[in-house]
């Protein structure tokens, strides 16, 4: 099973803010930069559009051996034998996913507040997102802001990996980071980038710095 805790730059692709570049371009550039893992997000397209960019993305990312998670779907993800899928709690019990996908596949959930980290999904998924941590311009009717303070209660909370996404960019990963999550999560920051590539290697580096700063203050 892979391990969340290892990941640093987590993709979640969104075509609106890809400046007119084509995801596959956003994948293979944030791949050059460095990320951990990509999350393919199609919530406008029907079900033949979402399978059918899947099966580009999932070569890309089998070649550079990177995990590929699917965003709510999981009948995509079982037809493109995607590493997992990525859940919130108004998406499909994840009990019931999980038994679907079986015992080896991905299984994200979001966590939206703090009492969702006590319920009994939480204890199923193989990371918790932890969204979103400040406010974003890509999820309409968001809960409110955790914030680095409600980060660091999360982290309390749950041994279980923590990705944290919801306005995170260059500026504030390191904080993120130090406040107790285990990778960023991260759309317009690569996605609406000049340089994807550079802005993905940006990150990673900032996250990986920071990680072994916090390391070496627990040691």
């Amino acid at each position: 099973m892979i391990d969340a805790s290892q990941w640093d730059v987590y993709l979640v692709t969104d075509r609106f803010f890809s400046r007119g570049r084509s995801t596959r371009a956003i994948v293979e550039a944030a791949l050059d930069g460095g990320v951990s893992v990509v999350q393919l997000r199609e919530k406008d397209l029907s079900t033949r559009d979402f399978y059918t960019a899947g099966l580009e993305i999932r070569e890309l990312l089998k070649s550079a051996d990177i995990p590929f998670i699917i965003n709510d779907r999981i009948d995509i993800a079982l037809a493109l034998d995607a590493d997992g899928v990525h859940i919130g709690t108004s998406d499909m019990p994840i009990v019931q996913a999980r038994k679907i996908l079986g015992p080896d596949k991905i299984i994200g959930l979001s966590v939206n507040r703090v009492e969702e980290l006590d319920a009994p999904a939480a204890s199923l998924a193989d990371y918790l997102a932890v969204s979103p941590v400040f406010a974003t311009q890509t999820k309409k009717d968001t809960a409110p802001a955790w914030g680095l303070g409600g980060l660091e209660t999360a982290r309390r909370r749950t041994d279980k990996p923590l990705v944290a996404i919801g306005g995170i960019s260059h500026t504030n990963a390191a904080s993120v980071i130090a406040a107790g999550a285990d990778c960023v999560a991260v759309v317009t920051a690569i996605v609406a980038a000049d340089d994807p590539a550079e802005a993905a290697k940006t990150l990673k580096a900032i996250v990986k710095k920071e990680k072994s700063r916090r390391k070496s203050l627990s040691n």
